[in-house]
This record gives structure tokens, C-alpha cells and sequence, in this order.
């Protein structure tokens, strides 16, 4: 896998990557939302405004898969100085972040003639709530410092104390009395959905993970050519100055 350290060699792979990762991602959410909108049931108590689910459940997840990716990155830059684990950890923030807010967004228009109120602050939603002011405060920060490699390193450190929030966010339904329910997928028995709901939402979380690894691709590429470009400007610099 170092040998995919390599940034050159990523950016090249990156390419070819790319147009794979975004046909999946457009096949998997186009047959998920046709499943979902139109050939899934009503749900009998909810009705239709059920089918928000098919977007919220998806973005809530990607929420917490990015900012784990991030910490994961932000964790190996710092214990194998991995070439690239910085550039994946910046490149997934602003993905993580749009994430966050659509399942904020969506769970709001779905509480609304569910709860009977537009926000409350229970604990999956304030958690998810800080989660999105962790994305904010990480980008912030990386824009703040204008010393890469410390930038870099600071930004890490708080991607990793940021990552104690996401159990809280997982386990919040088991711990404290929440108007969420308890998770529905990840029991010890079996789904608690029928299949007819089970297949688009999977088929939409995976379209959603197709979709955050092409993003993911293109913003690496991007910061790579960046770094490129910073570093020929400085050699310049430098050059003129000798």
C-alpha cells in the first residue's frame, strides 16, 4: 500500500478511479431512490413522509463514516507520517460536513409531522449537532494556520478528541430517553424492516459511500495539484532570491 503513498502515482490512480467511482455511485442512488419513492410501501403510521429515510438514514451514517475516515487519516499522519493520510483527512472534511447538515436538515422536516416539532434537543440530535461544529471547527482551523505541516498536525489532534463523540452519537438511543428510536439494522437479532424498505436503503447507503469515495478522489487530486502548485511558486521564490 506505500507504494500508493506515492503522490504522483495516487494522483494518476485517482483518475482512473474516479469515473468508475461515479458511474457506481449515480447506478446505486438512481435504482435506491426509484426503489424507495416508488415501489416501497407507505409506512402505516408515518405514511409518506417516511420515505425522507431513504435520504436522512444514508447522510446521517456517511456523517459519522466521514469524520471516522477523517480521524483515521489524521491518526496515521501523525503515528507513520503516511504521505497522503493529511490530504485524505482535509479532502473529507467539507464532504463530511454537507453529510452532517443534510441529516440535520432532512431529520428536522421529518420530526416535524413526526414529534410534532421542528428540533428538539435530545441527545442523537444535539450529538449530531456538535458533530457538524467538529467539521466546522477542523476546516476552520485548517485555514487558520497558514504553516501546512503544523496545520496539519493541529488539525489532527482535534479530529482525533473529536472522534470521542461518535459512540455518543451511535449509543445515545440505548442511554439516555430520546425521541429517536433504537437502532432498527445493527441489532443482535434481525432488522427490525421489512425487506421492501431494507433493499433501497441499503442500495442508498451504499450510493452515498460510492459517492463520498468519488468526492473524496477529485478533492485529493485537487489538494495534490495545489501542494504542486504552492511548491513551484516557492521554488521560484527561492530561486529569485539566490
Amino acid at each position: 500500500m506505500w507504494r500508493f503513498a506515492n503522490p504522483a502515482i495516487f494522483y494518476d490512480l485517482a483518475a482512473k478511479a474516479s469515473p468508475w467511482a461515479a458511474g457506481i455511485s449515480l447506478l446505486l442512488l438512481g435504482l435506491g431512490a426509484y426503489l424507495g419513492l416508488f415501489l416501497s410501501p407507505p409506512d402505516y403510521y408515518q405514511g409518506e413522509i417516511m420515505r425522507i429515510m431513504y435520504v436522512h438514514v444514508p447522510a446521517a451514517w456517511m456523517a459519522m463514516f466521514c469524520y471516522g475516515a477523517m480521524a483515521i487519516s489524521s491518526g496515521s499522519g501523525l503515528i507513520w507520517n503516511h504521505p497522503l493520510a493529511y490530504v485524505a483527512a482535509k479532502a473529507t472534511a467539507p464532504i463530511g460536513l454537507v453529510f452532517t447538515a443534510i441529516a440535520l436538515v432532512t431529520g428536522s422536516i421529518w420530526g416535524k409531522p413526526t414529534w410534532g416539532t421542528w428540533w428538539s434537543w435530545d441527545a442523537r440530535m444535539t450529538s449530531v449537532l456538535i458533530l457538524l461544529f467538529m467539521y466546522l471547527g477542523y476546516i476552520a482551523l485548517w485555514n487558520a494556520i497558514e504553516e501546512p505541516v503544523r496545520a496539519a498536525k493541529t488539525t489532527a489532534i482535534l479530529a482525533l478528541v473529536g472522534a470521542v463523540n461518535l459512540p455518543i452519537i451511535k449509543f445515545s438511543v440505548d442511554w439516555w430517553n430520546t425521541l429517536h428510536q433504537p437502532a432498527s439494522l445493527m441489532r443482535a437479532d434481525a432488522p427490525a424492516i421489512h425487506a421492501s424498505m431494507l433493499v433501497p436503503l441499503l442500495l442508498m447507503a451504499l450510493g452515498f459511500t460510492a459517492f463520498y469515495v468519488w468526492l473524496l478522489l477529485l478533492r485529493m487530486r485537487g489538494e495534490i495539484l495545489a501542494r504542486r502548485v504552492r511548491g513551484l511558486r516557492l521554488a521560484r521564490v527561492q530561486a529569485g532570491q539566490n
